[in-house]
């Protein structure tokens, strides 16, 4: 049977793709993913929960073999760091069943410098109507919010807020970032409860769930099949017509066709399915024996992310939370660093009611930071033609200076603020903190794991004075903020080792027009050099979002689908 749409990658995009695409009982649409299935009655409490800590820990959601380099050395002529484990999706509604749950949109700045940069269609007045399409906001009315979308969005009560997160706040306000009522409002400075999208009884709603209801996939036009990965696509010359599935427990290889291919798969796997398939810069391909079918040098460049870095403080048992299922990300800090050629709010803090699911985590409060506005940029590569491999993604962090000089200033002003006298009865310790290998290792879930993280909690209660001796020796390993901000090299050296991401990877099949060499699809997804083969997620964005990358990613998937219906009804003269 030949489909008339086939979507590889059943992600926060693709579930999308195949909700409203198969509104038309004309079309047939089949949807792929290499993951396992998950409804809103098959979602395990961790999935399910506020609290997203355990989610995307669990092996069983995301891809085990992928890893990604995250720094660059001093010269910027080679990475410094070797490659770490990066979480990404492996499941019907991809990052949105297991990420933090965050659901803003980033500047409207952002949307104009994508039309900018070659994305015709794509400025923020084009874009505001899709991100009303997608939500049902809760608390906030007006032209800037939806209230009929498939998406509840919401923000913590006060009540529910922890006392550190109160005291961060209040803080914070006094020394010049007020709070704001809207994190998806007007764009300014200042503090806000963060918006996350949970259902009215505070669970998780992947697109897996809402997109694709009970109602949606009793559609007789709609496929749906988990469990599957792509080996690569197929083509007529340079006419996409389908696609093979690799052999997969007791079913054998599989071909699919259609009569337009929309590849889904995220920034890290859209791109190296195209470059199996033979999409890409022709002397790579050729060096890995791919037969080239279109010469596309932009391929798996530009590959960008959030660069990360954190400042941690000690809870006393007054300030910590008291619901463990709560969500942890309760406000956040939206600032401007003010240096030459970023924009008003480049910077991002969350303020963390908890730096993990475990015991440890509970007792220690955090601002994360990152750079909201990214300069520098990396790149992906096939590191076998075989499918089973993943590719190689190195994202180059910090390799523009001003990334590094802003994650600086991040730090500072971490610092600051929980040292500031305002915070007394609400923090012990602070140290300087990063999402490291040392850190994933430790939250593990396992036995022994859970025997090692009970004891240093128990001793970092107990240790009093000694407490500050037992952080510095046990959890930073000898490092002090003191010592870091005292010491511009220092500093500049703990940022370059123990940056890290947000697991937000963009832009690696970017769109632009086609007189950019770099620009590998159309405003509309489609891939340059090719016919009836599209792009529909993150890799499409020329340029990092000022956001959690979630929300803007479903409002492209919201917005490709309208165009798409929009050329079939011209070819048909509707």
């Amino acid at each position: 049977m030949t489909s008339d749409f086939l979507i590889l990658g059943g992600g926060s995009a693709g579930c999308v793709l195949a909700a409203r695409l198969s509104e038309d009982p004309g079309n047939t649409v089949t949807l792929v993913e290499a993951g396992r299935d998950l409804t809103l009655e098959t979602m395990p409490d961790e999935i399910r929960s506020r609290y997203p800590g355990r989610a995307y820990l669990d092996t069983s959601n995301i891809w085990n073999s992928l890893t990604a380099r995250m720094g660059f050395t001093a010269s910027n002529s080679a990475s410094s760091t070797l490659p770490r484990r990066y979480e990404q999706a492996r499941l019907l509604g991809g990052g949105s069943a297991i990420n933090a749950l965050m659901a803003n949109r980033g500047a409207p700045g952002d949307y104009d410098e994508w039309q900018s940069l070659g994305a015709a269609g794509w400025s923020w007045d084009n874009c505001l109507p899709y991100f009303r399409k997608l939500e049902n906001d809760c608390n906030f009315d007006g032209p800037l919010h939806g209230k009929n979308g498939p998406l509840p969005i919401r923000r913590l009560a006060q009540d529910r807020m922890s006392p550190f997160v109160d005291a961060v706040t209040r803080t914070l306000s006094a020394n010049g970032y007020p709070m704001r009522p809207d994190q998806n409002g007007d764009w300014q400075d200042g503090v806000f409860v963060g918006a996350v999208a949970v259902s009215e009884n505070g669970e998780r709603v992947p697109t897996s769930v809402v997109y694709l209801t009970s109602e949606v996939r009793q559609r007789p036009n709609l496929r749906v099949i988990t469990g599957r990965t792509v080996e690569r696509l197929l083509f007529e010359g340079t006419r996409a017509i389908g696609a093979t599935l690799l052999a997969s427990g007791s079913q054998p290889a599989t071909t699919l066709r259609a009569i337009e291919i929309i590849v889904s798969a995220g920034a890290i796997h859209t791109p190296a399915l195209l470059l199996r398939s033979g999409i890409g810069p022709a002397a790579e391909l050729s060096s890995l024996g791919i037969p080239v079918v279109a010469h596309r040098p932009g391929m798996g460049r530009n590959l960008m992310e959030h660069p990360s870095i954190a400042v941690s403080a000690f809870l006393p048992p007054a300030a910590r939370v008291t619901d463990q299922a709560e969500h942890h990300e309760q406000c956040i800090l939206r600032f401007s660093s003010e240096l030459e050629g970023t924009p008003q709010g480049d910077m991002h803090a969350a303020i963390l009611s908890r730096s993990g699911w475990h015991s440890v985590g509970m007792r220690m409060g955090s601002l994360f930071f990152w750079v909201n506005k990214s300069h520098s940029r990396g790149m992906l590569t096939l590191s076998s033609p075989d499918a089973r491999m993943e590719p190689s993604v190195d994202f180059r962090m910090l390799s523009d200076e001003r990334d590094l000089e802003r994650l600086k200033l991040a730090m500072r002003l971490g610092a600051r603020t929980l040292a500031d006298p305002m915070m007394n009865g609400f923090r012990d310790t602070i140290f300087p903190s990063s999402y490291s290998p040392r850190v994933v290792k430790v939250a593990a879930p396992g036995l022994l794991n859970a025997v090692q993280r009970g004891a240093l909690a128990a001793m970092l209660d107990c240790a009093g004075p000694l407490r500050k001796t037992l952080i510095h020796g046990v959890v930073t390993l000898g490092v002090t903020l003191d010592d870091l901000l005292s010491d511009d090299n220092a500093l500049t050296a703990f940022v370059r080792k123990y940056v890290g991401g947000t697991w937000h990877p963009s832009g690696t099949c970017r769109m632009g027009g086609h007189d950019n060499p770099m620009a590998v699809t159309s405003s509309s997804g489609r891939v340059y050099g090719t016919q009836n083969l599209r792009v529909c997620d993150a890799s499409l964005m020329p340029s990092i979002p000022c956001a959690n990358t979630n929300i803007p990613t479903i409002m492209i998937a919201e917005r490709i689908a309208d165009l798409i219906k929009a050329e079939n009804e011209q070819i048909l003269g509707i």
